[in-house]
This record gives structure tokens, C-alpha cells and sequence, in this order.
């Protein structure tokens, strides 16, 4: 093999481990470390440094590689929700994007929302720095977007108060006992007749991707892999008594789109 293939190779496995080691340091590994030094608790003690800190966003935030994360089902998946939403009459309606996410979810849910006439749509998180970046995205929608600092387990939000609720990879990074009250919280502000939109990882079926992801879960979203058994979402909606719910999967069944309709 010729000298310059092996250094290829041998640059590709040094900048694959490095970004590796990037993303356990700033995801699962920075837990770990608060766990060591006995940090004291907090409401956002569970936040990963990359979803807190506004220079890790935005040295991350950057289509493709948010769509390499999500093996490039990303497009994908926003369209299953943002084709919902343009779908329903929202005239004169609230729509709810819980928890900030990155890549371009949020101005297409945005987008989608006020098309099917929705007279605002309100964006929560419980770090402001996660809104301070979704701003920078949504210029376009200066009068439309209502920004709130507040917690997706206790959201300072009126039982009822929107038509539809927008969660996006949300659920496999909180603890187990706040995935539950996620979905409950989302449940409580959501209208009758409203719909919640839950994009998700899902158990995948061929054995090499479901061992490929477990590896992924263990390493960097250790709260992520209750999502296949304990805490599928599907089984705690149904759970409450109050939905009806849809899901689809994609992509082998790596990933989940759940549209849950609230009863009247």
C-alpha cells in the first residue's frame, strides 16, 4: 500500500476518534464528571454542555452534521411533522415547539405553523442560551415568535393553551422519571382536540443497527436506550388515557415520528 493511503487512512481514524472523544466529553462524558465532583443539583443539572453553551452551539450547529447524527433521516423526519402542521387548522391557534433542537426544525416547524394560520408560535427551553441561538434563526418570523425560558416538566403555560405541540429529540436526554413528566406537561397545555408532533430513536430491527446503536446509547446518550422498552413513548401516551396516537418508524426502525391527538 502506498505511503500516502496509509496516512490517509491513518488521518480519517485520527479525526473519527477525535470527534468521538469531542462528543463523549461535551454529551455523556460531562455528566459523568458532575457525578464525580458532586456538583450541586439543579433543574438543568442534566443539560449536556453542547445544548448549554452558546460557542459549542454554535461550533456544532450546522446542517450536515446534524444530519450525519441522525444518519441523514433528518430531512425526513421534520417533514413528517411540518407536513402535519401545514395539514391542520390552526387559524387564530398557539403552536408549542418544546425544548430547542438543532439544524433547521424549528424555523420549518415555524414556517409550517403560520402557514396553516397559526397567530403565534412559542418557542421553550429551559436555558436561555438555547433561545438566544434559536433567535438567531428565526429573523424572518420578528412579530410571530414568543420566546420562553421555562422547564418541559413544569412549563409556565396554561392547561389547554395551544393547538399543537412540537417535541424533537427531546426525550432520549432527560432522565428516566422526567421523560414521563415531559409527556404529561405535554399533555396538560395542549388543547382538546390539539396534537402532539414527537420525533424520537426508535428500536431499530436489523440486529447489526440495533448493536450499533446500542453502543451509540451506551457511550453518548445513556438515557436514550429506556426509549426502547420502559419508557417507549407510544406506551406512556397511551398510558395517560387522553390520546389517540400514530406512529411511524424509519430507517429500519431507528427512528420514530408519533402524532398523538388529544381527546375532546
Amino acid at each position: 500500500m502506498p505511503d500516502w493511503m496509509l496516512w490517509a487512512a491513518y488521518s480519517v481514524l485520527v479525526l473519527l476518534a477525535g470527534t468521538a472523544l469531542f462528543f463523549f466529553t461535551v454529551t455523556h462524558g460531562a455528566l459523568l464528571w458532575r457525578r464525580a465532583v458532586g456538583g450541586s443539583p439543579h433543574e438543568s443539572a442534566h443539560v449536556y454542555p453542547i445544548y448549554s453553551n452558546l460557542r459549542l452551539m454554535r461550533l456544532v450547529d450546522y446542517q450536515p452534521v446534524i444530519a450525519a447524527i441522525l444518519l441523514f433521516q433528518y430531512d425526513r423526519l421534520v417533514s413528517a411533522i411540518t407536513s402535519g402542521l401545514r395539514q391542520s387548522s390552526l387559524r387564530g391557534e398557539r403552536v408549542l415547539i418544546t425544548s430547542c433542537a438543532f439544524g433547521n426544525v424549528i424555523p420549518r416547524v415555524t414556517a409550517a405553523a403560520l402557514e396553516a394560520g397559526a397567530r403565534r408560535v412559542q418557542i421553550a427551553d429551559i436555558i436561555l442560551n438555547e433561545l438566544t441561538h434559536a433567535k438567531s434563526k428565526l429573523s424572518e418570523f420578528p412579530n410571530q415568535v414568543e420566546f420562553l425560558q421555562t422547564n418541559a416538566t413544569a412549563m409556565d403555560l396554561p392547561d389547554g393553551s395551544v393547538a399543537a405541540n412540537v417535541i424533537f429529540f427531546l426525550l432520549h436526554e432527560l432522565p428516566h422519571d422526567l421523560k414521563s413528566r415531559a409527556l404529561r406537561e405535554a399533555g396538560r397545555v395542549l388543547a382538546p382536540g390539539g396534537k402532539l408532533y414527537l420525533a424520537e430513536f426508535h428500536r431499530p430491527d436489523p440486529w447489526v443497527l440495533r448493536a450499533l446503536s446500542w453502543t451509540y446509547f451506551k457511550v453518548f446518550e445513556p438515557w436514550g436506550l429506556a426509549l426502547w422498552d420502559t419508557h417507549d413513548p407510544l406506551t406512556q401516551l397511551d398510558g395517560l388515557g387522553d390520546f389517540t396516537c400514530q406512529r411511524r418508524t424509519v430507517f429500519f426502525g431507528n427512528f420514530q415520528v408519533i402524532v398523538a391527538t388529544k381527546g375532546l
